[in-house]
């Protein structure tokens, strides 16, 4: 999800609320306690340098029982980042510590913003060696390329 949907999602809730993709949910409790832009630059194991830019959003549990983030704190927060970070509209991470600091991508399910456990991957998979993942065919879908000469009523068998 870009900054630009969380901004035209965010007026048309009540409560601001996020979820795990098991369905566990943030504590109502949470604070954002950091909104940035990060920008990582690499070369990846094929030696393409690459360049990937994020809007982070840091979510925080405090022992603060009675805070409820409201979403028009929420985008209060988005707007000063924008304004004094010069932030761009740029696909949000979202940083939570369940077990350990936990980096996920973004949804809404029309309700609730779901945190979507993100993966690594191999971006240069033809420089490495990886074989591609072979396609999966359905054996009842195969067809004989040789026509069999033995019939049910040709008394062959």
């Amino acid at each position: 999800m870009k900054l630009s949907e969380i901004k035209k999602i965010l007026p048309t809730l009540d409560n601001v609320e996020f979820q795990l993709e098991n369905g566990t949910f943030v504590p109502e409790h949470f604070h954002v306690t950091e909104i940035g832009e990060i920008i990582k630059n690499f070369i990846d194991c094929g030696g393409v340098i690459r360049n990937e830019k994020v809007v982070n959003f840091q979510l925080w549990n405090a022992d603060d029982y009675e805070h409820r983030l409201k979403p028009a704190k929420l985008l209060h927060i988005i707007s000063l980042s924008e304004d004094k970070l010069g932030i761009d509209d740029s696909e949000i991470e979202v940083e939570y510590q369940n077990n350990t600091i936990g980096k996920y991508n973004l949804d809404f399910n029309g309700k609730t913003f779901i945190l979507k456990n993100k993966t690594t991957a191999c971006l240069a998979q033809d420089a490495c060696g990886i074989p591609l993942e072979k396609e999966k065919k359905n054996l009842a879908e195969l067809t004989s390329k040789q026509t069999s000469c033995c019939t049910p009523d040709s008394g062959c068998c």
